[in-house]
């Protein structure tokens, strides 16, 4: 899902429901690890599969606005690579930050891309 870069994202728990994904609850795990201060910019879920495992690899891309929306976002980069989630029937066996840009003007903004693999749980 790739919005349109003029208009601003919808929250990402406004985006965070079956009809739309196939990953609602990554999504809101994301969200929460955000502090429900991120927006989703992309989301993009490509199938995964080695000799023993199979899943998917998961890349996306957030927007943490303002002040406490900056605060969140440094939170969520320093916290991502090491949360726990819990996922049913899903483990995470990799989250890491793969790039982050900050702006300050006109407002303040940092934008976060990670990556995630997903595998099935036996």
């Amino acid at each position: 899902m790739l919005l349109d870069q003029h208009r601003p994202a919808p929250p990402l728990h406004a985006v965070c429901n079956p009809a739309v994904r196939r990953q609602p609850l990554l999504l809101t795990a994301l969200h929460e690890l955000a502090q429900g201060h991120a927006q989703l910019i992309s989301h993009v879920e490509r199938s995964w599969a080695s000799a023993t495992f199979a899943g998917t690899r998961h890349t996306v891309t957030l927007a943490f606005h303002e002040a406490n929306g900056v605060t969140a976002g440094e939170d969520f980069i320093a916290l991502l690579p090491e949360h726990e989630f819990t996922l049913p029937g899903q483990l995470v066996a990799d989250a890491a930050v793969t790039a982050v840009d900050h702006q300050l003007l006109p407002t303040q903004r940092i934008t976060v891309t990670a990556e995630l693999l997903l595998l099935q749980d036996a």
